[in-house]
């Protein structure tokens, strides 16, 4: 049986990729300023990170996600850090055996990154595909972040499915591109899931890091509902540990999600998506801390949830919860 600490983790969401392309004298082993910076990730056991690209709905939006693709590949490239890129199935089984190195994974949150509002959309999708050609493999893509965009509404909306979000989902048919839920409005979720079904297109769904609305009542968290169309469409949820969406005085919170997600169908779905951010310039106060402190960096959060819930789940169950969860439908989308 392995002990938390060497159980491998493979987490769905982070944002280093906006720290370093926003943040002066930024450091990609600054665990001062970072919960996943490399030396905590490495700390964690984390064999696979998926690295966000994100950029707010705003003019200049595609810029902003071009030079973050851009750091993407110079990290893929670089011999002076341990990360390594996982664009197949035999580089993730290869980063999951690796005694040193971090996979690491691409995905974009917010699809205003390589489509601004007022282009044309023909535009936008060849700036994605110039996205995938730096990265080599998106993993998802979130259509939106808290507001809407052209393609629909966000979690901070009502805003259903616009024409444009309908042609996305036509674009990635088959394209081995996950959608992920995680900052829609639930008029959007249900949206995108009746077009898929009308369409009958080839899109897995997942939502890369929101908890259960049943436990935190927070629009970035999945009502009931969502949680078992991911479910039945063999899809993952990764749990945030972000203390507004865990709950915001209460530290054990992140257990009870976690519990609730194996008592409710979600033991072969549910994962990681931690959504570390950079968040010293954060400007509003009633957010900090925004992490409790059982969860604040990778090198000791994942071990300490995974020695917690060693009394409530069998060892096959953590390692579902860790990796195997996640590294089966990416050995399925991949395939």
């Amino acid at each position: 049986m392995l002990s938390p600490s060497r159980i491998p983790i493979i987490d769905m969401h982070c944002d280093l990729l906006v720290y370093l392309s926003d943040v002066p004298g930024s450091l990609i082993d600054n665990v001062n300023e970072i919960g996943c910076a490399t030396p905590a990730l490495a700390q964690g056991n984390v064999k696979l990170q998926t690295m966000a690209i994100y950029c707010a709905t705003a003019p200049g939006s595609t810029d902003y996600a071009r030079l973050q693709a851009e750091i993407f590949r110079e990290l893929a490239i670089s011999k002076q850090d341990c990360l390594e890129p996982v664009t197949d199935i035999t580089s993730l089984r290869q980063a999951m055996q690796s005694e040193s190195g971090i996979g690491m994974v691409a995905a974009i949150e917010n699809a205003s990154g390589f489509c601004e509002e007022d282009e044309p959309l023909e535009d936008g999708f060849r700036k994605l595909e110039k996205i995938i050609e730096n990265v080599e493999r998106l993993l998802y893509i979130s259509f939106t972040h808290h507001m809407g965009n052209r393609f629909g509404g966000g979690n901070m909306t009502d805003r259903g499915i616009t024409r444009d979000g309908k042609m996305l989902l036509d674009y990635l048919h088959g394209r081995k591109i996950a959608v992920d839920l995680s900052h829609t409005s639930d008029a959007l979720a249900f949206d995108i899931l009746q077009h898929i079904d009308q369409e009958r297109l080839d899109i897995q769904v997942i939502a890369s890091h929101s908890n259960f609305r049943q436990v935190w009542e927070h629009n970035r968290n999945l009502p009931d509902e969502l949680v078992q169309e991911i479910i039945h469409r063999k899809g993952i949820i990764g749990m945030n540990f972000v203390r507004a969406f865990v709950n915001t005085e209460d530290p054990e919170a992140m257990l009870h999600h976690i519990l609730y997600g194996f008592g409710h169908g979600a033991e072969e779905a549910i994962c990681f998506g931690a959504d570390y951010f950079y968040f010293a310039d954060f400007p509003d106060p009633t957010r900090y801390p925004f992490y409790f402190a059982e969860h604040e960096q990778a090198g000791n959060s994942y071990t300490y949830l995974l020695g917690r819930l060693q009394q409530h789940l069998t060892q096959e169950q953590l390692e579902k919860l860790a990796y195997k969860n996640v590294q089966r439908l990416l050995e399925r989308l991949w395939s």
